[in-house]
């Protein structure tokens, strides 16, 4: 199996919106399910959501790995290395 090192490194912190995606809250619009950065704790939309917020964070800043921000779900997702931990 491939490692990671951003996986490896990835950090743990407190969701900055705890209730939603923070765009979509700003705006109004609805998501699908969230993700949340280990670099900074934004939280954003998933891919099938209409605003695929997560991805365009991560796109924008260039924080590379997100978890699960949903209930019963414990994955990481690393952008750069395209691996799921």
């Amino acid at each position: 199996m491939p490692i990671c090192q951003h996986l490896a490194q990835a950090q743990d912190p407190a969701p900055r919106t705890p209730q939603g995606c923070e765009e979509c809250l700003a705006t109004g619009d609805r998501w699908v399910h969230l993700r949340k950065c280990l670099s900074c704790g934004h939280v954003g939309c998933c891919d099938s959501s209409p605003n695929k917020h997560a991805t365009a964070h991560a796109t924008v800043i260039g924080h590379p790995v997100i978890a699960s921000f949903e209930p019963g779900e414990d994955w990481r997702w690393c952008y750069v290395d395209k691996i799921i931990g």
